[in-house]
């Protein structure tokens, strides 16, 4: 039985397709579609209490059902049921699990925040002071993340070594939101770590999942 990957082309939910095509996965989608409110539909909820893609439906070895909500819970997961980018070793697994949750924490929510502002300051009629405030907080924050990843980086291909669930966690929301701080020439690291992820095979069918019949 295929896993079950309730799904909307966003960041959060094209972390869960590359890892799936990374771990080389049988999956199938069914996209809840955000633009028309389809996360609040009960039966959604019952997968994902939150409101919020993804949702994850698999069975364990032992055939028993898992539901899984929150897209970090689901790397891993998926890590751990395929023994595949996610150490097994306490030292390294924990600190894989530290940016994993550095991303879900600070960099997933501070770009999301951006996003909103910078699109609720453009709507026609919006005095787009009423927003910069708001606009400059969020920016300074996700331009101190980004040092943050910067630094990581330095020597480093991926942000912990080797390629893990966390660079899987990080990089759509880099790939996607970057431009809000303009060039990446100022966080040379981060171009060079992106680079090389956007052009994996598995990552490069990832991007495209979900993407049928969508404006």
């Amino acid at each position: 039985m295929p896993i079950r990957l309730y799904y909307f082309p966003t960041p959060n939910g094209r972390k869960v397709s590359i890892a799936l095509e990374e771990m080389g996965l049988d999956y199938e989608i069914e996209r809840i579609d955000i633009l028309r409110d389809e996360q609040s539909r009960p039966d959604f909820l019952a997968i994902s209490p939150n409101g919020r893609i993804p949702g994850l439906v698999d069975e364990d070895a032992h055939g028993e059902r898992v539901v899984i909500f929150e897209s970090g819970a689901i790397l891993q997961y998926l890590g751990r049921k395929t023994g595949r980018f996610y150490p097994t070793g306490e030292a390294r697994r924990s600190w894989v699990d530290a940016w994993l949750f550095w991303q879900m924490a600070g960099l997933g929510p501070m770009t999301g925040q951006v996003t909103w502002f910078r699109r609720a300051s453009a709507k026609p009629g919006r005095d787009p002071r009423d927003c910069s405030f708001a606009l400059h907080r969020y920016e300074k924050e996700m331009r101190r993340l980004y040092g943050v990843l910067e630094t990581q980086l330095a020597g480093r291909d991926f942000i912990c070594d080797d390629y893990s669930i966390a660079d899987m966690a990080c990089w759509p929301w880099v790939a996607q939101h970057h431009d809000y701080l303009g060039r990446l020439d100022q966080f040379p690291n981060i171009q060079a770590w992106s680079d090389r992820i956007q052009t994996r095979p598995a990552v490069l069918r990832a991007m495209v999942v979900g993407l049928e019949g969508l404006p």
